[in-house]
C-alpha cells in the first residue's frame, strides 16, 4: 500500500473547479470514438459495434458528470441545531468511482469521510454526493483526496477534517505491471486531525470497528 497525506503537498496545486468549456459536440465525440475502435484493429461499422460510439458519447456524460457540479455548493446547506455535538462525524465506505488521467482507465475503492463539528453540521448526504463530484472527473487519487479534504474544510469550517481513499486502479492491473489484488491508500488530514495522533488513531479505529 501506498500511504499519502494531503498535507504534504505531494501533488502540484491545481484549480478545484474546471472551468474548461469548449467541449466537443455528439457528433464528434461519436467520430473520435470510431476512430479508437479502428485503432484497436476492429471495424466501427461492423453490426455489434456500429451504435457503439453513441453509447460511449452518453457513458461519458455519466462518467464524467463532475465536472458539471459545483462541490462547494453542495456544502452551503448546513444545521446549527445540533445540542452542542462536537464528536466524530464519519461516513464510512463512500462508493468512489473514477478514471486514471494518466491512461483512462478505472479507479474503483471507497472513501471515508469525517469531520470534527464547529456549532454546524452538514446532511450526510452531501459527503456522499462531495466525494461523486470530485470522483466523476479525470484524476489522481491523491489529488481527489485533497480536493474532497480541503473542500470540506473550507466550506463547512469545522475543527478538523479526516478523509481516507482506498481504491484499485485499473491502469495497474490491466496494463504494465498487471498487479491484481493491490490497493492504494491516500489520506488527508486538516485541523485538529493533522495536530492529534489520537484523533487519527479514533478516526482509523472507527472506520475498522464501526463504534
Amino acid at each position: 500500500m501506498d500511504h499519502h497525506q494531503c498535507d504534504m503537498r505531494l501533488v502540484e496545486a491545481v484549480d478545484d473547479e474546471v472551468s474548461f468549456d469548449e467541449r466537443p459536440n455528439v457528433a464528434t465525440i461519436e467520430e473520435a470514438v470510431r476512430t479508437l475502435i479502428a485503432a484497436t484493429g476492429d471495424d466501427p461499422m461492423r453490426a455489434g459495434l456500429r451504435d457503439t460510439p453513441a453509447r460511449v458519447a452518453k457513458a461519458y456524460g455519466e462518467w464524467f458528470a463532475g465536472y458539471r457540479v459545483d462541490a462547494r455548493e453542495l456544502l452551503n446547506r448546513t444545521f446549527n441545531d445540533v445540542a452542542g455535538y462536537d464528536e466524530l462525524v464519519l461516513l464510512r465506505s463512500i462508493p468512489v468511482r473514477s478514471t486514471c488521467e494518466h491512461h483512462m482507465a478505472a479507479i474503483t475503492g471507497v472513501a471515508h469521510v469525517g469531520y470534527l463539528p464547529d456549532g454546524k453540521v452538514v446532511g450526510i448526504s452531501k459527503l456522499a454526493r462531495l466525494v461523486d463530484a470530485y470522483s466523476r472527473r479525470l484524476q489522481i487519487q491523491e489529488r481527489l483526496t485533497r480536493q474532497i479534504g480541503e473542500t470540506l474544510y473550507e466550506i463547512l469550517k469545522p475543527r478538523g477534517v479526516g478523509v481516507i481513499i482506498e481504491a484499485n486502479h485499473g491502469c495497474m492491473s490491466t496494463r504494465g505491471v498487471n498487479q491484481h489484488g493491490t490497493s492504494m491508500v491516500t489520506k488527508c488530514w486538516l485541523g485538529d486531525f493533522k495536530s492529534s495522533k489520537e484523533l487519527r488513531r479514533d478516526f482509523t479505529e472507527t472506520i475498522r470497528n464501526g463504534m
